[in-house]
């Protein structure tokens, strides 16, 4: 079953139209949300991250988007879909309404909610190998747009394709300054001795929840410092440690980058951190 438009439908029923902006100019944002037991996972933060993105793309907010509107939205859907006792994995899309070319007809907007089941309720650490390559074909481009969740991801796609024809498990991807920006599906962490780094959203880094939630975590522990502040490339193979962030994995450790090999011990208790901080939101 999906949310379209508040009414939940059938997936078969669930159409959009050829000239849906979404599709034909990357008119959308979009929310990716954790839910456990029929909780969600940092709302509050996944909502105002949404009401800024939409302002970013100029689209009007109807006046019934109140956080208890569309938690309820979110919710009902995991009940029609008999889901409520399982983690959810939540994608919340916002598109534009049809008319126009690059200059829409109106700034009234439509969406969709999809609901699919997780494996596991809480993060859990992969200790498994994860390599990783810089990905130098495109470039992200640093400025506001970059850090909200539209759904123009040629870069994060052609990304993947890569990663996947030379057997990596992830990229890193630049900014036009030659500067890391973030992983294809989430933010990078990098630990050197106790200061643990992060690219600045001004670099074009996401907004993303999760890294928030970490660094929220770590200005709280005596023995680490955090610092967002640009990253080169050449920093990558002098760190201890290297960690991606999302919010379905919570925190993804890297094992290696070309010839080094990082450990995971920063990552392992943030994660265990990051679980008890998403039981208490």
């Amino acid at each position: 079953m999906i949310n379209l438009n508040g009414n939940i439908v059938e997936n078969e029923q669930a159409t959009i139209t050829v000239y849906n902006r979404g599709i034909a100019y990357g008119d959308s944002v979009f929310e990716t949300i954790r839910v456990i037991s029929g909780k969600i996972m940092f709302w509050e933060d996944h909502y105002f991250r949404l009401m800024a993105s939409m302002r970013i793309m100029r689209m009007e907010i109807p006046e019934n988007f109140s956080p208890e509107f569309l938690e309820e939205q979110i919710l009902n859907l995991i009940k029609e879909n008999l889901l409520e006792n399982s983690p959810v994995r939540i994608k919340f899309t916002v598109f534009r309404k049809q008319g126009g070319y690059y200059q829409p007809e109106t700034l009234d907007i439509d969406y969709f909610i999809l609901a699919e089941e997780l494996k596991d309720p809480f993060y859990l650490l992969n200790s498994d190998a994860y390599e990783i390559e810089l990905f130098k074909d495109h470039y992200i481009m640093s400025g506001l747009l970059s850090t909200i969740k539209s759904n123009n991801r040629a870069v994060n796609v052609l990304g993947s394709i890569y990663a996947k024809e030379n057997q990596y498990n992830n990229c890193l991807l630049l900014n036009e300054n030659k500067a890391i920006v973030e992983a294809l599906n989430g933010n990078i962490f990098l630990v050197k001795d106790n200061k643990v780094k992060t690219p600045p959203l001004t670099d074009g880094a996401l907004n993303g929840i999760t890294r928030k939630q970490v660094i929220s975590i770590i200005k709280k522990m005596m023995d680490l410092e955090i610092e967002e502040a640009s990253i080169s490339p050449f920093e990558l193979q002098k760190a201890d440690e290297l960690f991606i962030t999302n919010v379905i994995v919570g925190i993804q450790p890297v094992t290696k980058y070309r010839k080094k090999e990082f450990g995971a011990e920063v990552a392992k208790e943030l994660l265990s951190k990051l679980n008890v901080k998403a039981r208490l939101a």
